[in-house]
């Protein structure tokens, strides 16, 4: 379910990775009720027809790319069909990620350190390496990659993960100084615990499982997506016009005491 739009993104073009589920569907489906036309992307195909009908739902308008997101020419490839399509690059919500099985440092494989930094780090740089030229022909715009709050805290077991994310916010905060004289806001955002598929994996989609992992929210529940998304439209927003080069923490108080 989404609410009614708080921002107007008539006539701007947003492009969403991760689209197929969880805080990437439901920030597609905020930028399309807000009026954006919306690029979504993933590389599940199914994820990519449920999200593209939940937009036509809303009267909105999308257009489907199947891309793996560590591959540069596929990023490539799925930004210039965007410009083609829509004719511009406004916002860009870089958020395509996985988990990491909780392991050690010394039980971590090198195949699962490789997989998750490829996917949650290295795809936030190709994909700024791609979007930020087509912003700059705009004369500006705005990116929010999805860090995590295990890119501003450590967590035991999940050392793969949080260099990643740690990464996402570093990599947010450097492009954000390199480009804020031109126009391009870029900030990290930093989750909590939101009630997604990639949560269900985690936790073994069982309520004890959920318990557990509600234990750790002083809030007592996890977050919605649709909670994350309303604060991606926020930092891509005018309302946001002075943000850039922030990790935006949202995660019921889970970090504040750390």
């Amino acid at each position: 379910m989404t609410t009614a739009p708080v921002f107007n993104f008539s006539g701007k073009v947003a492009f969403v990775t991760g689209a197929g589920s969880g805080i990437g569907r439901a920030t597609a489906l905020a930028f399309a009720a807000a009026g954006a036309s919306v690029a979504i992307v993933d590389i599940s195909d199914r994820g990519l027809t449920e999200t593209a009908a939940q937009i036509a739902a809303l009267g909105g308008t999308s257009l489907s790319l199947r891309a793996d997101v560590t591959k540069s020419a596929e990023i490539k490839a799925a930004l210039d069909q965007t410009v083609a399509a829509f004719g511009r690059l406004d916002a860009a919500f870089n958020n395509a990620g996985i988990e990491q099985p909780g392991a050690s440092i010394v039980d971590l494989t090198e195949e699962m350190l490789d997989r998750v930094l490829a996917v949650n780090l290295k795809s936030v740089f190709l994909c700024m390496k791609h979007q930020i030229p087509l912003m700059l022909a705009n004369g500006g715009g705005a990116i929010v990659n999805t860090s995590s709050g295990a890119g501003v805290i450590a967590i035991r077991n999940q050392s793969g993960y949080c260099a990643s994310k740690f990464g996402v916010t570093v990599a947010s905060k450097v492009a954000a100084l390199e480009y804020a004289d031109q126009g391009i806001r870029v900030n990290a955002l930093c989750p909590g615990i939101i009630d997604t598929p990639m949560i269900a994996r985690y936790t073994g989609g069982t309520e004890e499982g959920r318990a557990r992992i509600i234990e750790q929210e002083p809030v007592g529940r996890m977050g919605k997506p649709e909670e994350i998304a309303a604060t991606v439209l926020f930092l891509c927003s005018e309302s946001g016009a002075f943000i850039t080069g922030h990790a935006l923490v949202a995660d019921g108080a889970q970090t504040a005491g750390i």
